[in-house]
Formats: C-alpha cells, sequence, structure tokens
C-alpha cells in the first residue's frame, strides 16, 4: 500500500500476539461486568463470562462494543461499583491495541460494488454534464436512508417504477438542455411557505424590494410567456393587502435584473370594492398581478416574483410581531404572495444560444454528410463525463442508435441529439457507480480501486457528482493514486463551490437539517415571531459554520467550542445580538458561551422541541446519537406520554413532568442517560431564544450528573464534558464520515480503521481535512471485496 499516510500505514503491518497488558488486566471483566453479564443474567443480551484474552481477535463484533462503552463510561453503569480510573484507562489501551493489532493483520475493505445515485447526486450530475440545474424533488421519490445517510448502496435499489421516473426526467432534462420549440403549452408554479414573511428586503432579490420568490426558470424555446402571481388567501376575508390602504403597493417581476412587469394593487378603489364584496375584488387582483404575453429567448434565465419596498412602514399594532404572517385574520396587512406562475410558451420561435447548448454541442455540422460524425462525437464527449471512464464505440451505441432511430422518422439534427442525450442519462453507467472485477478474480477476494474508480469515490464523497476534467485526467494517466495528488485533489475539492453539496447533504443528514421545515413548527400562537425566514436562518448558520471550519481547516472541535457565528439580521435579532443589519449573512463574535457552537444553534434546539414545549428526551437522545454515538435503546412499548404526568391545578416544568415519568423502574433505566443532557439545554426555549424561566415564572433547573459522573449545568458545561476527551468527538465525527464516504455502514470490522484516522487528525489538532485525508487514504477507501460478477452483469445488461 504505498503512498499511505502513517497513520493509516499501520493497519497493513503484520499483526503481533495480544497485547500481554490485557491479560494483566483480564480480572476488570470478572469483577466489574459479570454480575451483568454472565450467562445467568444474559443483560443486554451479552454474556462475557466464557471469553478469554485470546478470544479478542475472533470476536470484534462483541469488544468494539465493550470498548466504546468503556471509554465513554457508560459501563460499569454509574450507580455501580466503578474501576480505578488508571486501571479502567490500562484496559481500554491493551482491549484497542489487540483489537487493532488483529485487524492489522487481516485488514477488511467491505463492499458496495454497484451504488445507484441518489436523488441529489442524479441531480448534481446532470448540473456538471450539461449546466440544467434542476430540483427534482418533484420528480423522483426520496431515496430513504440508513446509518443516518440516504446514499448507501445496499439501499439504493430499482424498480420498474422508478426507472419509468428516470427515464421521464430523461427527457425533461434533454429539453431543459438543448431546448425545444415544438415544447407544449405548460405552466410552472413556485408556491412561498404559508410562514414566510414578506414586508422586509430577501437575501439575493433586487435592491429595493420586499417579500416574493426567485427562481431559475428553464424556457424551452424562443417565444411569448405569461408571468402571474397570486396573494396570499384569509380564511375569509380574501385576499390580503387589499383593505384599508390608501397607496396600493406595486407588483413586480425581474427577468435577469430589468423589470419587464409592474402592475399596483390595493388602494381606494380596491378598498371600497372588498369591504362591500370580497370576492368581486380577487379578479380585479388577478388581472393585475398577471402580465401580458411577453417575449423571453430560450434557456435558463433569472426570474424574480416581488414588491416594491416602501421608504415607509405602517405599523398599526403596539409591538408588531417579526412574523407577519400572524395576521390569519386580518385582511388590512401588507400584501404577500402565495405563488408565482410562468405559462408558454407562446408562439414559440426557434431556440437561441443559450449555454446549455454550447456546452453540449461541441460540433456545429455546416451539411447533412456531416450530422452523423458530429453526432458521434458529441456523444463520444458527453459519455465520457457521464459514465466517468474512457468510452469506445460500444458504450455510445444505445444513445446513437437514439439519435439515429429519430432521424430516420424525420427529426432534426437537434431533435436526434435531444433524445440521445435522454437516453445516456437513463443508461446503467450513468445511472450506477459500478466497481468492476478484474479477471479471473474470485469473489471475496481483495483489489484496489482503479484510478477511474477512485476518482469518482472522491468525487461521490466531496462533491455528490461527477468527477471533473481534472480527475478524469489524473486517472487515465494513473497517478491519481499517488498520496500527494490524492491529497492535493482534496483540497482543491474542498475550496471549489462543488463542496457545497457536500456541506449541504453531509449536515443535512448528520444535524438532521433537512428534517427543519418538517420537524420544526413551534406554536403560532405561543411563539409569534417564529416564521420561515427564522427557519431557513438557522440552517443557513450550521451550514455556514460546519463549512468554514472544513474550508479553513478549523480543528473539528471548534463546531462546538466556536465563540463566533453567522446570521443575518433576522437570526442576529432573534439571538440579541446587535449591529447587524440586511440580509447578507456575515462572520460575528458571539461573547455569550452558553450559545457558543452548535449545542447554541437554532437549528439544533427547534428541531429537538415539540411544537408548545422543550422536550429534554428528544435533545437528550440527540447529542447522544450525533455527539457521543452512544444512541438510547427504543423505548419500550406502552409508555405513558408526558402531558399524563403534569400536575392538576398548578403550573409545571418539564423536570418536574418527567421526575413523575420516570418513576416507574422501566423508564429510570434510560432516562438517567437520556435527561442530564436534555436538561443541560433546557434554558433554550422551543424557538432557540434563551430563557431564564418558563411562561410561567417557573425556574428552569438545567442541573444534571452525566454517566462518567461529570455535573452539569448548562450548555457550556456539556459542552466541556464531551471535549473532556478530544477523541470522543473526533472518533464519532470520523465514523459519520466514513459512513457517508463508503456508502456503506460500518461494523466492529471497520473501528480499527476509524481509530488510525483519528490518531492521524490528532497530530494535526484534530482539523477536519485531516480526518478527510485519513479516510481519503483508508484501506477501506482505496480497496474494494470482489463481489459476485452476475450483478455487475445484471446491471450491465439494462444497457442493452
Amino acid at each position: 500500500m504505498a503512498g499511505l499516510t502513517p497513520a493509516i500505514l499501520s493497519i497493513s503491518v503484520a499483526a503481533q500476539a495480544p497485547d500481554p497488558a490485557l491479560a494483566d488486566h483480564w480480572n476488570m471483566i470478572g469483577t466489574y461486568c459479570l454480575d451483568c453479564h454472565d450467562f445467568d443474567s444474559f443483560s443486554g443480551g451479552l454474556s462475557l463470562e466464557a471469553f478469554s484474552p485470546e478470544d479478542v481477535a475472533d470476536n470484534p463484533e462483541v469488544f468494539e462494543k465493550v470498548l466504546q462503552k468503556l471509554k465513554i463510561h457508560a459501563m460499569p453503569p454509574r450507580k455501580q461499583e466503578q474501576p480505578d480510573e488508571r486501571e479502567r484507562t490500562r484496559f481500554v489501551a491493551a482491549l484497542e491495541k489487540t483489537l487493532d493489532d488483529a485487524a492489522a493483520e487481516n485488514p477488511y475493505a467491505g463492499n458496495t460494488t454497484i451504488h445507484r445515485l441518489n436523488r441529489a447526486e442524479y441531480a448534481n450530475a446532470i448540473r456538471d454534464l450539461l449546466g440544467v440545474d434542476l430540483d427534482l424533488a418533484e420528480l423522483l421519490p426520496s431515496d430513504g436512508g440508513d446509518f443516518g445517510f440516504d446514499n448507501i448502496a445496499e439501499l439504493l435499489r430499482t424498480s420498474p417504477l422508478l426507472l419509468d421516473r428516470y427515464m421521464t426526467v430523461g427527457l425533461r432534462v434533454a429539453d431543459l438542455a438543448m431546448g425545444n420549440d415544438e415544447a407544449a403549452l405548460s405552466v410552472t408554479s413556485y408556491t412561498i411557505p404559508f410562514d414566510t414573511s414578506q414586508e422586509k428586503h430577501l437575501s439575493g432579490f433586487p435592491i429595493g424590494t420586499r417579500g416574493g420568490v426567485r427562481t431559475t426558470h428553464y424556457f424551452p424555446s424562443d417565444g411569448e410567456y405569461i408571468f402571474s402571481a397570486r396573494p396570499l388567501q384569509g380564511v375569509a376575508e380574501g385576499y390580503f393587502g387589499i383593505e384599508g390602504h390608501d397607496r396600493p403597493h406595486e407588483f413586480l417581476v425581474y427577468l435577469d435584473g430589468a423589470i419587464i412587469y409592474s402592475s399596483e394593487i390595493g388602494g381606494e378603489e380596491q378598498h371600497a370594492i372588498s369591504i362591500k364584496e370580497f370576492n368581486d375584488v380577487i379578479p380585479v387582483v388577478n388581472r393585475q398581478l398577471t402580465s401580458p404575453r411577453i417575449p423571453v429567448t430560450a434557456g435558463p434565465h433569472e426570474v424574480v416574483f416581488t414588491w416594491r419596498e416602501r421608504v415607509t412602514a405602517e405599523q398599526n399594532s403596539w409591538q408588531p410581531p417579526a412574523r407577519n404572517t400572524l395576521e390569519i385574520h386580518n385582511p388590512s396587512g401588507m400584501p404577500r404572495l402565495e405563488k408565482a406562475q410562468i405559462e408558454g410558451p407562446y408562439n414559440p420561435a426557434g431556440i437561441s444560444n443559450m449555454p446549455t447548448r454550447d456546452r453540449i454541442l461541441t460540433c456545429t455540422p455546416q451539411m447533412s454528410d456531416g450530422e452523423d460524425n458530429c453526432a458521434r462525437e458529441i456523444l463520444s464527449s458527453l459519455a465520457r463525463k457521464a459514465f466517468r471512464r474512457p468510452v469506445n464505440a460500444e458504450d455510445i451505441a444505445a444513445p446513437l442508435d437514439f439519435y439515429l432511430d429519430e432521424r430516420v422518422r424525420g427529426g432534426t439534427f437537434d431533435e436526434g441529439i435531444r433524445v440521445a442525450i435522454a437516453r445516456m442519462i437513463v443508461s446503467p453507467f450513468f445511472l450506477f457507480r459500478i466497481e468492476t472485477n478484474p479477471p479471473d478474480t474470485a469473489p471475496g477476494s481483495v483489489q484496489p480501486l482503479s484510478d477511474l474508480e477512485l476518482a469518482s469515490r472522491l468525487s461521490f464523497f466531496l462533491w455528490s457528482s461527477l468527477p471533473d476534467e481534472t480527475l478524469l485526467s489524473l486517472a487515465e494517466s494513473e497517478s491519481l493514486r499517488n498520496e500527494e495528488e490524492l491529497q492535493a485533489q482534496a483540497g482543491r475539492m474542498l475550496a471549489d463551490s462543488r463542496a457545497d453539496a457536500f456541506v449541504e447533504n453531509f449536515v443535512g443528514q448528520w444535524l438532521q437539517l433537512r428534517n427543519l421545515q418538517m420537524r420544526a413548527r413551534p406554536d403560532l400562537l405561543m411563539f409569534p415571531d417564529f416564521d420561515d425566514n427564522l427557519r431557513q436562518a438557522f440552517r443557513r448558520e450550521t451550514e455556514l459554520l460546519f463549512a468554514h471550519v472544513l474550508r479553513e481547516n478549523r480543528p473539528v472541535h471548534e463546531l462546538l467550542t466556536a465563540d463566533y457565528t453567522f446570521v443575518d439580521e433576522r437570526l442576529a435579532r432573534h439571538y440579541g445580538i446587535e449591529g447587524v443589519y440586511g440580509a447578507r449573512f456575515r462572520k460575528v463574535a458571539v461573547e455569550d458561551t452558553n450559545r457558543q457552537g452548535l449545542f447554541g444553534h437554532g437549528s439544533l434546539l427547534s428541531l429537538t422541541s415539540a411544537s408548545s414545549r422543550t422536550s429534554p428526551i428528544m435533545r437528550g437522545k440527540f447529542i447522544l446519537t450525533e455527539f457521543w454515538n452512544n444512541p438510547p435503546p427504543p423505548a419500550p412499548p406502552n409508555v405513558p406520554a408526558l402531558d399524563e404526568s403534569i400536575p392538576q391545578g398548578r403550573p409545571s416544568t418539564i423536570r418536574e413532568r418527567l421526575e413523575q415519568h420516570r418513576s416507574d423502574p422501566a423508564c429510570s433505566s434510560c432516562h438517567d442517560i437520556i435527561d442530564p443532557v436534555g436538561f443541560a439545554l433546557e434554558n433554550f426555549d422551543v424557538d432557540g431564544a434563551w430563557r431564564e424561566t418558563t411562561r410561567e415564572g417557573l425556574p428552569i433547573d438545567s442541573t444534571g450528573i452525566l454517566l462518567d459522573g461529570s455535573p452539569v449545568n448548562g450548555p457550556q458545561a456539556l459542552r466541556e464534558a464531551l471535549l473532556k476527551d478530544p477523541e470522543l468527538f473526533a472518533n464519532t465525527i470520523t465514523e459519520k464520515l466514513m459512513v457517508y464516504a463508503l456508502g456503506r455502514g460500518l461494523d466492529a470490522r471497520d473501528m480499527p480503521v476509524v481509530r488510525s484516522v483519528v490518531r492521524y487528525a490528532a497530530e494535526n489538532d484534530y482539523r477536519l481535512q485531516s480526518i478527510i485525508t485519513g479516510i481519503i487514504t483508508s484501506y477501506p477507501f482505496l480497496m474494494r471485496t470482489n463481489s459476485d460478477a452476475s450483478n455487475i452483469s445484471t446491471i450491465a445488461s439494462m444497457g442493452d
């Protein structure tokens, strides 16, 4: 394994006999473990009674669990007799060394031979191949997932229905990439979440506007299009913003930064119509919010539907909430958009030059007898990028046949290329990452990845997309596997904007930010300032912190200790940070130690709350699982709801209710682990705002005792307890990153590699890029276990 880092190289050195120190301290098992983990008690489904030091190497699935529980002081349970800390440390070191030495003698590569691109990867691959940046959420189903991520190869299965969906997507993408002057008349809608506040300027929108929606829309051909919008409508009062205004509000439509339509709604005349019969004003407003047909050229254009911002703002309440969508029954509020629509094309008039066509059409035939050769050139160039390897005539045969069939039916050159592209992007060689078995190798044998396969692993890890030309060229020259080159490419890729997908997809799943839209739903009346703007700001803050630690190559622990964060005006006001104005996110100092790091982020705090109260159980379980890597067991069946523990006739705290809830011995064993972690964050309300008392004025008690006996009394103490052993959090995030990088779950055989990556990172102050370097130069990332060749043949036959 030439070229591996020193930390990773250690796993391929010949193993020594089990560490003699393990036998010296083995009596610790009998003294502190066998009361529960013998054959009679069989606690947790585990008996250690029959094991000896010589059995450790052959039973990693047992002793990796033992090692993990001892390291985090989960065992022995806190209320039972504990070993001396020096004895525990020596036993842990000896057990770890024995497991690592055994793994060095027989390193484990794992197997992910066939890996379908998930929805995010497929969309990114389309973008980087053709230049079409399309949201596929409405066109393809969610991929599900396991081990915390949706890129797990064994779960990314296919079905006839799914393949049919991909064919539909392929035709749509080809239309958008090449244009289609025969496209059918259609309407595309862009909906704004109800709880989005629209009274102020939004990030990325034209200066001098407020609210609305901004999108990149792909126009299939030159032609005329109608742009329209519909205002938000109340429960019974008609459209908002029509009544009670002397001055009308101006509606604007921008195309590529220029106003192409404007109209006014509201004012005295429409106010009079609305108060007489609000249904009569709806068609009037709809007409004014609908443009005439407007000529637009084919291709992607930025379209903005918005309102002109007024210099002065109305105030018709003593203390207006930050969330203007609170006005459920107030038709006199500001008008705001519910959805926008683009309808067309009318009178299609050909296809102008567009960036996607320029990318695809590497040649332009001047005469008809040169069209087929030009098509071969175009398809060969695209196929090399799409299939992530050099291609030959056989590789482009299927898309070329589609091109030729279309020409035989009388289609134009463009129409032939369009159907060929549609065929190419549903090819199994595009849709699947396939790692082939070398000739004459038996199933189960271990082989290094080819440089081309390594290029794909690296690019889908750090970009969730195709290798670029630099990676492909290095792979074709078999230069990528060189350690210095591999590290250099990783650094280059992380600095590229395409690594934003790594931040969005990894952090979005590790910290469950993808679930914010659905789960962070504080009660409307209890939290009148919470809106979708704040929810999106929560997510952006967390993504920006991770991106900063990653790209600035900061220690991974800074995710927890950062005395800075990233906010816009809306989020700064929520946190009580002064001097921040506007919709642009910027780095600011955080002086309040309770707010520092991820434990102070509104994203995590709102995500782990119920709609009307905090949830120490949800917060404790989340922190234990995602930061301590010690997920609690599932709750037993028939557990009573917490609301059943509410004392009658007086207010109570969540702690008091949980004390009654956990009085049941069946509940207390888990709650003793979960609750202290959750209570440490209890001063943060449902919406992530800091508080000293409950709504009823009761003082908040955030104290507790952790597994290892450490007392905590708030976020700072919780953070310090987690970082007391710097390897603990580094080990957790390394495991998460390895799962994401390899596209498979880890098991006991992978843990020695995880530890070797962490040891390598420790030599570099646990910097996040060092962890990534350790992963991409590790044995499992560079090697693979051969599988049954028939699986690959089945996938390949889909291309026939």
